[in-house]
């Protein structure tokens, strides 16, 4: 039993091993023949994709080489500008040429020229909201970005689509750190070898281009690792222009409200901050108007970020900020172009200093000149009118107080016809014929006659003057004719004391310019400018010694009280007798009280003056004096055409009344230096000369009275 029962036992494991050696073959076989498929499933594969695994292979290499080369030099460029970029406190002050600041007789800042910079300011020395303001407007992120802004990007790119541009033009989402490269120029100095001018300089700088733009990109993202957020916002502070030559917030919050940058309230940050997009065209020196919509606009924002109530937000916008009362400038533009022209170009226009220029300008009476001319010219001046106008006022001693060179206002570089235009004089000349005279021997009341006269001309036909009136009155004071404006008696006497006194008396008083020797010169035929002349009248207040009409009175540098230019006073010579300049005043006094001057004429203050008007009424004048002040008054036209119905004594003389009214101080005001006849000079009272006049000189009396009424 035990045999078999091994038997069966052996039997079964022999079945079970031959089973499992069955098995085995067959998965041995079965791995043989996936042997032998394999290899050739592989070198079909292979075969196919050779190529592009060789070429991606190639490619790879050849990218990551590419990829650290260019990063290598992008590394050492961008370690270059790191290097290479100065100390914040140099960038500071990034202007080209230096400025000009120009103050009135009481030493008050009124006008400047070039780029100002103020005082040197950073982000933690001015107002909070004037950072806050600056912040909300051009960059939100400004804290929480690595010198460029995606989302800013983003965001510019929409609103460009969303208005039908290109998602490149308009907005272009730069922060701040991006618009401080561009102000520095991508670190580029101003080299005057490579541009013109400053101007083409900062224009190429602020080019807009996509290379320019990335350039800049690269260049904010170095400037955030070179300087700290609070340097890149401090430069940012003194670099941007603000219009009207302002260069940095501190200059902008000096011209426009006349108060450091520290103490700006909300509105006028908010005023100042939404300058940044157009400087020219929000300037509040330009439009008041348009510079607080804007800065309505930056109010919202600051609302929207939670730099300031809702409440703050809406007082603001009810109670706008507006200029300082030195800020709304008067237009002082013509005089202070008059006095860069006189001062050599490298302290002026070509300075690379920061100059002071002290002047005799005083801006209250500019002020009350301008409103007087406009009040004139607005009630009496025909609509459509092409009548152009000058103004200059002086002291005595030459110094101009203002100047008005055109009726277009506070205009850089306009046609001063104040000082540049050269205008026939007519009977303004006058006086300079009569003063000769007087010197000569001939008094106040001398006889003279108004009758015809003709002088024969070499080279041409005889010459005969004629009156205004076209008529004569026969014999007459000389107070008389001059008060008239009568043109026979002027001659006369210019025949009679000489031509040539009469042109040396006009240049003993200041008028240099070409005076013709021919009968013509006493009807004021040479040319001069309003300047000129009123500088010859004030020397006639002035007891008939030269005065040279003067504005500036003393130029330093900045920092610097050591002057470069000053204005010395020394002792002029007379070129007139006292008497003499005081018989002339009384017949300037007459020409107001009852000559052709009467609109001209002021009760409560003792003045004198003379009228003007030249042939075809081209141009008209008048000037006259107090004890304080010359004023002369140009009308005229700048393509020299006829004026209709304007003559000196009408618009011009109503002009000077008004000006005169304005700035006077009747407790300042003395009586003038002239003579004071008993009785006024008449026939019954005058005195002959050394010969007898011609008693039966042809002429009908009634007639003569009658027109004399008439005058």
């Amino acid at each position: 039993m035990k045999i078999s029962k091994n038997k069966n036992s052996s039997s079964k494991i022999k079945k079970s091993s031959d089973k499992r050696s069955s098995n085995s073959k067959r998965r041995t076989y079965t791995n043989k023949k996936s042997t032998h498929s394999k290899p050739l499933l592989q070198k079909i594969i292979s075969i196919v994709l050779f190529p592009f695994i060789w070429s991606l292979n190639k490619l790879w290499a050849v990218m990551w080489r590419t990829v650290l080369f260019c990063s290598l030099i992008l590394f050492g460029i961008a370690t270059f500008i790191y290097i290479t970029l100065p100390p914040y406190e140099d960038l500071v002050d990034g202007r080209a040429r230096g400025s000009v600041t120009f103050l009135d007789k009481n030493g008050n800042t009124f006008a400047w020229r070039g780029d100002q910079l103020g005082d040197i300011i950073t982000s933690t020395s001015i107002s909070p909201m004037l950072k806050n303001a600056i912040v909300a407007t051009e960059d939100k992120r400004y804290y929480r970005h690595l010198g460029i802004s995606p989302r800013g990007i983003l965001g510019a790119i929409k609103t460009n689509l969303k208005a039908g541009r290109g998602p490149l033009k308009g907005s272009g989402g730069s922060t701040i750190t991006q618009q401080t490269a561009k102000l520095i120029c991508l670190g580029k100095e101003y080299n005057p070898n490579k541009w013109e001018s400053e101007r083409e300089y900062e224009a190429d700088c602020r080019k807009i281009t996509k290379t320019r733009k990335i350039k800049e990109a690269i260049f904010a993202v170095i400037m955030e690792f070179r300087y700290t957020k609070d340097e890149i916002l401090s430069l940012y502070l003194n670099r941007a222009y603000l219009g009207a030559g302002s260069r940095g917030f501190e200059a902008a919050s000096q011209r426009y409200f006349n108060t450091s940058s520290s103490k700006l309230n909300i509105g006028q940050s908010a005023m100042l901050a939404g300058l940044l997009k157009a400087p020219s065209t929000y300037a509040p020196t330009s439009n008041i108007h348009k510079a607080q919509a804007r800065a309505n606009v930056v109010l919202k924002l600051m609302h929207q970020q939670k730099y300031i109530t809702n409440t703050e937000k809406q007082f603001f916008i009810s109670n706008p900020a507006n200029l300082s009362s030195r800020g709304s400038a008067n237009n002082s533009s013509y005089f202070v172009d008059w006095i860069m022209g006189s001062i050599p170009p490298f302290l002026t226009r070509k300075t690379m200093e920061d100059v002071i220029i002290k002047t005799t300008f005083d801006s209250l009476i500019q002020s009350k000149a301008e409103r007087a001319v406009n009040t004139i010219l607005k009630n009496k001046l025909r609509k459509g009118s092409l009548a152009e106008i000058a103004v200059v006022i002086m002291s005595p001693d030459g110094a101009v107080r203002g100047m008005i060179g055109g009726r277009e206002a506070n205009k850089v570089g306009s046609f001063n016809r104040a000082t540049q235009a050269k205008r026939q004089t007519g009977s303004i000349f006058k006086p300079l014929v009569y003063a000769t005279a007087l010197e000569k021997g001939f008094k106040y009341n001398t006889i003279v006659e108004d009758t015809p006269i003709s002088i024969p001309v070499p080279g041409s036909s005889t010459w005969t003057p004629k009156n205004y009136s076209r008529d004569f009155i026969g014999k007459t004071t000389l107070t008389d004719a001059f008060k008239l404006s009568i043109n026979t008696v002027a001659v006369k006497l210019s025949e009679e004391v000489g031509r040539d006194n009469v042109i040396k008396t006009a240049k003993n008083l200041g008028l240099y310019n070409d005076l013709p020797n021919s009968p013509s010169v006493a009807l004021g035929t040479s040319e001069h400018t309003l300047l000129e002349i009123t500088g010859a009248y004030a020397g006639i207040l002035n007891g008939g010694k030269y005065v040279t009409p003067y504005g500036l009175t003393k130029l330093r540098l900045k920092n610097n009280d050591t002057p470069l230019m000053e204005k010395k006073f020394t002792s002029k010579e007379r070129t007139l007798s006292q008497n003499t300049t005081e018989q002339l005043i009384y017949m300037m006094h007459r020409t107001l009280q009852d000559g052709t001057g009467t609109k001209a004429n002021i009760k409560e203050i003792e003045v004198a003056g003379k009228t003007g008007t030249t042939q075809n009424q081209r141009d008209a004048w008048f000037i006259g004096f107090t004890t304080q002040h010359v004023v002369g008054v140009w009308m005229g036209n700048d393509k020299n055409l006829s004026l209709t119905g304007v003559t000196g004594g009408g618009l011009p003389a109503e002009i000077w009344r008004e000006i005169i009214i304005r700035i006077s101080d009747d407790s300042s005001y003395k009586q003038l230096p002239m003579i004071r006849p008993k009785a006024p000079p008449t026939l019954l009272n005058g005195t002959y000369r050394n010969y007898e006049l011609n008693l039966k000189s042809d002429f009908n009396i009634f007639k003569s009275i009658k027109n004399l009424f008439k005058q």
